[in-house]
């Protein structure tokens, strides 16, 4: 079996979630779960036969036993139109159904439906979550399930572990017409990013931007505004995001952390990070701006 969900709402309009996260029995009368199973860091999804553009919707069924893959473990996440939705972890070897495919969270992007990839996002945290907290870290003895909400703990040493999340910041430092942007060895070619990095203990949100700004580029920063954030599943960060104004400082590139960085000029800016990323979103909400403001 598979399930396309319901298309977006009119895009004037903020449809309210249609995920409902959960730990509980499910609400509806659906017999058949939706399943967001990972084989590594690849997602097990079916083709949509009659969708020309390559679009994927995940496997639906009581057990994906009943496809012909097993399941290493599962946790429960919540519904999605009213369908219970489970995580799961696949086995390395695990085989793919007759007109399915593994297929990774960042291939997935625009060929899924948006609502199923946010889901897909949070199942790929639990289940990683889920795989390395089989054990308690100070006794070894097994972890037990909470039942009200999402997290291990060993019955031996009362200790306790929720699911793990990175807190990680990144900025758009602008000056006037151009934007402070970095690029990582790693990025495709050509590609520039935005300065990122992650929080320090004891450290605000606000001073990890103004450090990373300046351990990498040298540069100083002032009015620092939060912008928004975006769960980032790879594997388990929250990345927040802030617009900033250069205040003062000669550009110097830290070559520890990146391979070059640039002012560039909103009318010849290199290659963009892709759309799903808080990266692109901070980039087009500044080019949308009339200059100065």
């Amino acid at each position: 079996m598979h399930w396309s969900p319901r298309g977006p709402a009119a895009p004037d309009v903020m449809p309210p979630s249609r995920f409902r996260p959960g730990l509980g029995k499910p609400s509806s009368a659906f017999t058949d779960i939706a399943w967001f199973a990972f084989r590594g860091d690849e997602l097990l999804v079916r083709a949509l036969v009659d969708d020309a553009g390559g679009r994927f919707d995940v496997p639906v069924a009581a057990d994906l036993a009943d496809l012909g893959v097993p399941v290493v473990r599962a946790q429960p996440l919540g519904e999605l139109d009213g369908r219970p939705c489970r995580s799961a972890e696949l086995a390395p070897g695990a085989p793919a159904p007759e007109g399915h495919a593994y297929v990774s969270l960042r291939r997935l992007h625009g060929r899924i439906d948006p609502e199923l990839f946010d889901v897909a996002g949070t199942a790929y945290q639990v289940q990683h979550w889920d795989r390395a907290h089989q054990y308690c870290a100070a006794c070894g003895a097994e972890l037990e399930s909470g039942q009200d909400e999402r997290v291990k703990r060993c019955a031996r040493c009362a200790l306790s572990y929720f699911p793990r999340i990175t807190p990680a910041a990144i900025v758009l430092v602008e000056d006037g017409p151009r934007v402070l942007m970095t690029r990582q060895a790693r990025f495709p070619a050509g590609m520039y990013g935005l300065v990122a990095g992650f929080v320090e203990p004891g450290e605000t949100l606000e001073a990890c931007v103004a450090r990373e700004v300046h351990e990498e580029t040298g540069v100083d920063i002032a009015d620092i505004a939060y912008f928004g954030s975006q769960p980032w599943p790879f594997p388990h960060q929250i990345m927040v995001g802030f617009t900033a104004r250069y205040a003062g400082g000669e550009l110097r590139v830290d070559t520890r952390e990146l391979e070059d960085a640039r002012w560039f000029h909103r009318d010849a800016l290199p290659l963009l990070p892709p759309p799903l990323s808080i990266a692109r979103k901070l980039i087009d909400s500044w080019l949308a701006r009339p200059v100065g403001r």
